[in-house]
Protein backbone atom coordinates (compact mmCIF):
# COMPACT_ATOMS: atom_id res chain seq x y z
CA UNK A 1 0.00 0.00 0.00
CA UNK A 2 1.48 2.99 -1.27
CA UNK A 3 1.80 5.52 1.75
CA UNK A 4 0.44 9.21 1.66
CA UNK A 5 2.67 12.05 2.04
CA UNK A 6 1.51 14.39 4.79
CA UNK A 7 3.52 17.47 5.63
CA UNK A 8 2.77 20.56 7.98
CA UNK A 9 5.48 23.36 9.41
CA UNK A 10 5.43 26.14 12.19
CA UNK A 11 7.60 29.08 12.40
CA UNK A 12 9.66 29.43 15.66
CA UNK A 13 8.58 33.21 16.24
CA UNK A 14 8.00 32.74 19.17
CA UNK A 15 7.20 30.33 22.47
CA UNK A 16 4.58 27.04 21.10
CA UNK A 17 1.37 27.77 22.97
CA UNK A 18 -1.86 25.98 23.72
CA UNK A 19 -3.55 27.08 20.44
CA UNK A 20 -0.60 25.65 18.59
CA UNK A 21 -0.62 22.62 20.18
CA UNK A 22 -4.22 22.17 20.26
CA UNK A 23 -4.77 23.44 16.16
CA UNK A 24 -1.68 21.94 15.06
CA UNK A 25 0.67 19.91 16.82
CA UNK A 26 -1.66 17.58 18.57
CA UNK A 27 -3.87 16.48 15.08
CA UNK A 28 -0.43 16.35 13.37
CA UNK A 29 0.99 13.73 15.88
CA UNK A 30 -2.78 11.72 15.46
CA UNK A 31 -2.15 12.14 11.84
CA UNK A 32 1.69 10.48 11.62
CA UNK A 33 0.04 7.23 14.15
CA UNK A 34 -2.23 6.55 10.87
CA UNK A 35 -0.52 3.34 8.88
CA UNK A 36 -1.51 4.77 5.29
CA UNK A 37 0.62 8.03 6.67
CA UNK A 38 4.50 9.47 6.16
CA UNK A 39 4.70 12.60 8.30
CA UNK A 40 6.96 15.28 7.57
CA UNK A 41 6.73 18.36 10.06
CA UNK A 42 9.35 20.74 9.57
CA UNK A 43 10.48 23.79 11.74
CA UNK A 44 9.80 27.08 9.67
CA UNK A 45 13.42 28.94 9.83
CA UNK A 46 13.52 30.80 6.63
CA UNK A 47 10.29 31.85 7.35
CA UNK A 48 10.55 33.27 10.53
CA UNK A 49 13.51 35.46 9.17
CA UNK A 50 11.29 37.70 7.66
CA UNK A 51 10.41 38.83 11.05
CA UNK A 52 12.88 37.71 13.54
CA UNK A 53 16.29 39.34 13.15
CA UNK A 54 17.67 38.75 16.35
CA UNK A 55 20.08 35.59 16.56
CA UNK A 56 19.74 34.47 20.19
CA UNK A 57 16.13 34.64 20.01
CA UNK A 58 16.09 32.77 16.61
CA UNK A 59 18.08 29.76 18.34
CA UNK A 60 16.00 29.96 21.49
CA UNK A 61 12.38 29.89 19.46
CA UNK A 62 14.21 27.10 17.14
CA UNK A 63 14.96 24.81 20.28
CA UNK A 64 11.88 25.26 22.03
CA UNK A 65 9.53 24.54 19.10
CA UNK A 66 11.67 21.22 18.68
CA UNK A 67 11.42 20.88 22.21
CA UNK A 68 7.89 21.03 21.95
CA UNK A 69 7.37 18.45 19.11
CA UNK A 70 9.63 15.99 20.77
CA UNK A 71 8.23 16.08 24.02
CA UNK A 72 4.80 15.81 23.20
CA UNK A 73 5.45 12.45 21.49
CA UNK A 74 6.73 12.84 17.87
CA UNK A 75 8.51 9.52 16.98
CA UNK A 76 12.09 10.87 15.23
CA UNK A 77 12.53 6.70 13.97
CA UNK A 78 8.88 7.20 12.47
CA UNK A 79 8.19 10.35 11.77
CA UNK A 80 10.24 12.76 9.96
CA UNK A 81 11.03 16.15 12.30
CA UNK A 82 13.71 18.65 10.04
CA UNK A 83 14.87 22.28 10.01
CA UNK A 84 13.59 23.95 6.65
CA UNK A 85 17.48 25.73 6.68
CA UNK A 86 18.79 22.33 6.97
CA UNK A 87 17.27 21.49 3.04
CA UNK A 88 18.52 23.52 0.62
CA UNK A 89 16.89 22.20 -2.45
CA UNK A 90 13.88 24.08 -0.81
CA UNK A 91 15.39 27.24 -1.49
CA UNK A 92 16.99 26.22 -4.88
CA UNK A 93 13.48 24.94 -6.11
CA UNK A 94 11.77 28.04 -4.64
CA UNK A 95 13.46 30.39 -7.32
CA UNK A 96 12.93 27.63 -9.33
CA UNK A 97 8.88 28.43 -8.81
CA UNK A 98 9.47 32.06 -8.51
CA UNK A 99 9.94 32.13 -12.42
CA UNK A 100 6.95 30.74 -12.91
CA UNK A 101 4.54 32.39 -10.32
CA UNK A 102 2.65 35.47 -11.80
CA UNK A 103 3.27 38.15 -10.00
CA UNK A 104 -0.66 39.36 -9.73
CA UNK A 105 -0.95 36.03 -7.54
CA UNK A 106 1.34 37.06 -4.93
CA UNK A 107 -0.35 40.49 -4.90
CA UNK A 108 -3.23 38.75 -3.58
CA UNK A 109 -1.55 36.95 -0.95
CA UNK A 110 -3.30 37.57 2.33
CA UNK A 111 0.11 38.46 4.49
CA UNK A 112 1.17 41.03 1.85
CA UNK A 113 -2.02 42.26 1.35
CA UNK A 114 -2.62 43.04 5.18
CA UNK A 115 0.41 44.64 5.41
CA UNK A 116 -1.08 47.17 2.59
CA UNK A 117 -3.68 47.76 4.64
CA UNK A 118 -1.79 48.66 7.48
CA UNK A 119 0.05 51.31 5.81
CA UNK A 120 -2.89 52.48 4.01
CA UNK A 121 -4.54 52.75 7.34
CA UNK A 122 -1.42 54.67 8.86
CA UNK A 123 -1.23 56.94 5.56
CA UNK A 124 2.51 55.52 4.95
CA UNK A 125 3.72 54.37 1.22
CA UNK A 126 2.14 51.42 0.24
CA UNK A 127 5.37 49.10 0.67
CA UNK A 128 6.38 50.31 4.06
CA UNK A 129 8.15 47.70 6.40
CA UNK A 130 7.43 44.44 3.09
CA UNK A 131 10.59 43.23 2.65
CA UNK A 132 10.74 40.72 -0.44
CA UNK A 133 10.66 37.73 2.02
CA UNK A 134 7.09 38.64 3.28
CA UNK A 135 6.29 38.93 -0.29
CA UNK A 136 7.35 35.84 -1.55
CA UNK A 137 6.31 34.02 1.17
CA UNK A 138 4.04 32.40 -0.65
CA UNK A 139 6.40 31.08 -2.69
CA UNK A 140 8.64 29.70 -0.45
CA UNK A 141 5.82 27.69 1.37
CA UNK A 142 5.22 25.86 -1.94
CA UNK A 143 8.58 25.03 -2.43
CA UNK A 144 8.36 23.55 1.19
CA UNK A 145 5.33 21.67 0.16
CA UNK A 146 6.04 19.82 -3.39
CA UNK A 147 9.62 19.45 -3.11
CA UNK A 148 8.26 16.21 -0.82
CA UNK A 149 5.58 15.66 -2.88
CA UNK A 150 2.96 15.83 -0.40
CA UNK A 151 -0.64 14.41 -0.52
CA UNK A 152 -2.12 16.35 2.20
CA UNK A 153 -0.91 19.81 4.75
CA UNK A 154 -2.88 19.64 7.77
CA UNK A 155 -3.58 23.79 7.99
CA UNK A 156 -5.98 26.60 9.79
CA UNK A 157 -8.63 27.79 7.73
CA UNK A 158 -6.50 30.71 7.63
CA UNK A 159 -3.71 29.31 5.54
CA UNK A 160 -6.04 27.46 3.41
CA UNK A 161 -4.69 30.40 0.59
CA UNK A 162 -1.33 29.24 0.72
CA UNK A 163 -2.27 25.80 -0.39
CA UNK A 164 -4.45 26.85 -2.86
CA UNK A 165 -1.47 29.19 -4.73
CA UNK A 166 1.46 25.85 -3.90
CA UNK A 167 -1.24 24.44 -6.81
CA UNK A 168 -1.60 27.34 -8.95
CA UNK A 169 2.59 27.65 -8.75
CA UNK A 170 2.59 23.05 -9.63
CA UNK A 171 0.20 23.97 -12.30
CA UNK A 172 1.79 26.41 -14.07
CA UNK A 173 5.26 24.82 -13.85
CA UNK A 174 3.56 21.63 -14.99
CA UNK A 175 1.46 23.30 -17.94
CA UNK A 176 5.13 24.42 -18.91
CA UNK A 177 7.98 21.29 -18.32
CA UNK A 178 5.98 17.94 -17.67
CA UNK A 179 4.12 16.25 -14.63
CA UNK A 180 6.38 16.45 -12.34
CA UNK A 181 5.22 18.36 -9.40
CA UNK A 182 2.08 16.73 -7.53
CA UNK A 183 -0.78 18.77 -6.40
CA UNK A 184 -1.24 19.39 -2.35
CA UNK A 185 -4.35 19.25 -0.96
CA UNK A 186 -5.52 20.95 2.60
CA UNK A 187 -6.77 19.23 5.11
CA UNK A 188 -8.73 21.36 7.85
CA UNK A 189 -9.03 19.85 10.87
CA UNK A 190 -12.72 21.05 11.69
CA UNK A 191 -12.97 20.69 15.74
CA UNK A 192 -9.71 22.25 15.89
CA UNK A 193 -10.57 25.65 13.77
CA UNK A 194 -10.89 28.22 16.22
CA UNK A 195 -8.43 27.72 19.91
CA UNK A 196 -9.61 30.39 21.92
CA UNK A 197 -6.90 32.84 23.72
CA UNK A 198 -7.34 34.44 26.81
CA UNK A 199 -9.47 37.56 25.23
CA UNK A 200 -11.64 34.82 23.56
CA UNK A 201 -10.14 35.98 20.08
CA UNK A 202 -8.33 33.08 18.39
CA UNK A 203 -5.16 32.44 20.42
CA UNK A 204 -1.92 34.08 18.61
CA UNK A 205 0.76 35.38 19.31
CA UNK A 206 0.01 38.95 17.44
CA UNK A 207 -3.13 39.25 19.78
CA UNK A 208 -0.86 38.79 22.96
CA UNK A 209 -3.54 36.31 24.15
CA UNK A 210 -1.48 33.16 24.49
CA UNK A 211 -1.27 30.81 27.15
CA UNK A 212 2.63 29.19 26.83
CA UNK A 213 2.16 25.48 26.25
CA UNK A 214 4.89 24.47 28.76
CA UNK A 215 4.48 27.29 32.18
CA UNK A 216 5.54 26.03 35.49
CA UNK A 217 2.13 24.82 37.79
CA UNK A 218 2.52 27.76 39.62
CA UNK A 219 2.61 30.30 36.25
CA UNK A 220 -0.08 28.23 34.38
CA UNK A 221 -3.10 28.57 37.51
CA UNK A 222 -1.82 32.44 37.37
CA UNK A 223 -2.61 32.48 33.67
CA UNK A 224 -5.73 30.69 33.88
CA UNK A 225 -6.99 32.83 36.87
CA UNK A 226 -6.57 36.03 35.01
CA UNK A 227 -8.64 34.78 32.25
CA UNK A 228 -11.30 37.93 32.09
CA UNK A 229 -15.14 36.71 32.63
CA UNK A 230 -18.25 38.30 33.60
CA UNK A 231 -20.51 39.69 36.21
CA UNK A 232 -22.60 37.10 37.10
CA UNK A 233 -23.34 35.46 40.28
CA UNK A 234 -21.22 32.04 41.59
CA UNK A 235 -24.85 30.48 41.86
CA UNK A 236 -26.01 31.70 38.19
CA UNK A 237 -26.52 29.58 35.37
CA UNK A 238 -23.82 30.40 32.60
CA UNK A 239 -23.60 29.47 29.41
CA UNK A 240 -20.74 26.94 28.79
CA UNK A 241 -20.40 27.54 24.89
CA UNK A 242 -19.83 31.08 24.95
CA UNK A 243 -17.22 30.27 27.77
CA UNK A 244 -13.94 30.30 26.49
CA UNK A 245 -12.82 28.86 29.43
CA UNK A 246 -15.31 25.74 28.71
CA UNK A 247 -14.35 25.68 25.57
CA UNK A 248 -10.10 25.20 26.06
CA UNK A 249 -11.70 22.38 28.48
CA UNK A 250 -13.04 20.56 25.70
CA UNK A 251 -9.56 20.07 24.36
CA UNK A 252 -8.50 18.50 27.11
CA UNK A 253 -10.96 16.34 29.12
CA UNK A 254 -12.92 12.43 28.50
CA UNK A 255 -16.43 13.58 27.32
CA UNK A 256 -17.97 12.22 30.55
CA UNK A 257 -15.53 15.49 32.31
CA UNK A 258 -16.89 17.28 29.68
CA UNK A 259 -20.64 16.91 30.16
CA UNK A 260 -20.10 16.91 33.94
CA UNK A 261 -18.79 20.32 33.62
CA UNK A 262 -21.60 21.52 30.67
CA UNK A 263 -23.91 20.31 33.53
CA UNK A 264 -22.20 22.27 35.86
CA UNK A 265 -22.26 25.46 33.96
CA UNK A 266 -26.37 24.95 33.48
CA UNK A 267 -27.07 24.74 37.53
CA UNK A 268 -24.64 27.45 38.95
CA UNK A 269 -20.70 27.48 38.85
CA UNK A 270 -18.09 30.17 40.30
CA UNK A 271 -16.05 31.46 37.80
CA UNK A 272 -13.45 30.48 40.31
CA UNK A 273 -14.09 26.73 40.27
CA UNK A 274 -14.34 27.08 36.38
CA UNK A 275 -10.93 28.26 35.96
CA UNK A 276 -9.82 25.85 38.58
CA UNK A 277 -11.13 22.92 36.77
CA UNK A 278 -9.63 24.07 33.70
CA UNK A 279 -5.67 24.25 35.63
CA UNK A 280 -6.16 21.13 37.08
CA UNK A 281 -6.94 19.03 33.87
CA UNK A 282 -4.50 21.36 31.81
CA UNK A 283 -1.84 21.08 34.40
CA UNK A 284 -2.62 16.91 34.87
CA UNK A 285 -2.23 16.81 30.88
CA UNK A 286 1.19 18.62 30.58
CA UNK A 287 3.04 17.33 33.33
CA UNK A 288 5.07 14.84 31.87
CA UNK A 289 5.24 16.50 28.84
CA UNK A 290 6.87 19.34 30.76
CA UNK A 291 9.20 17.13 32.29
CA UNK A 292 10.33 16.17 28.78
CA UNK A 293 10.06 19.79 27.42
CA UNK A 294 12.78 20.97 30.18
CA UNK A 295 15.13 17.97 29.73
CA UNK A 296 15.50 18.85 25.92
CA UNK A 297 15.99 22.40 26.24
CA UNK A 298 18.58 21.67 29.06
CA UNK A 299 20.57 19.27 26.51
CA UNK A 300 20.07 20.94 23.02
CA UNK A 301 22.47 17.97 21.73
CA UNK A 302 19.43 15.61 21.51
CA UNK A 303 17.48 17.92 19.09
CA UNK A 304 20.47 18.46 17.34
CA UNK A 305 20.75 14.88 16.70
CA UNK A 306 17.16 14.67 15.55
CA UNK A 307 16.76 17.21 13.36
CA UNK A 308 20.83 16.26 11.66
CA UNK A 309 19.42 12.94 11.38
CA UNK A 310 16.68 13.69 9.57
CA UNK A 311 18.17 15.83 7.03
CA UNK A 312 20.59 13.14 6.08
CA UNK A 313 17.33 11.11 5.47
CA UNK A 314 15.47 13.67 3.42
CA UNK A 315 17.90 15.04 1.56
CA UNK A 316 18.64 12.84 -1.46
CA UNK A 317 14.24 12.88 -1.88
CA UNK A 318 14.98 16.66 -2.55
CA UNK A 319 18.03 16.07 -4.74
CA UNK A 320 15.82 13.27 -6.43
CA UNK A 321 13.24 15.58 -7.53
CA UNK A 322 15.44 18.29 -7.93
CA UNK A 323 17.18 16.44 -10.50
CA UNK A 324 14.55 15.79 -12.02
CA UNK A 325 13.28 19.46 -12.42
CA UNK A 326 16.11 20.62 -13.67
CA UNK A 327 16.67 18.10 -16.13
CA UNK A 328 13.13 19.23 -17.26
CA UNK A 329 14.03 22.61 -17.36
CA UNK A 330 17.54 22.12 -19.45
CA UNK A 331 19.66 23.10 -16.79
CA UNK A 332 23.25 21.60 -16.91
CA UNK A 333 23.94 19.10 -14.17
CA UNK A 334 26.61 19.83 -12.10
Amino acid sequence: MTKKICLTGIKPTGTPHLGNYIGMIRPALELAEKENHEAYYFIADYHAIITVHDKKKLEGFIHEVAASWLALGLNPSTTTLYLQSHIPEITELAWILSCVTPKGLLNRAHAYKAALDINETEKRDPDYGVNLGLYNYPVLMASDILFIKAHYVPVGSDQIQHIEIARDIAKSFNHKFGNILRLPEAMIQEKTKLVPGTDGRKMSKSYGNIIPLFLSEKKLRKEIMKIPTDSLAPSAPKNPDSSFIFQLFEHFGSESEVNDLRAAYEAGISWGDAKQQLFEKLNSALAKPREKYEDFLANPFKIKEVLEESALRIRPKAKALLNEIKEALGLQPF
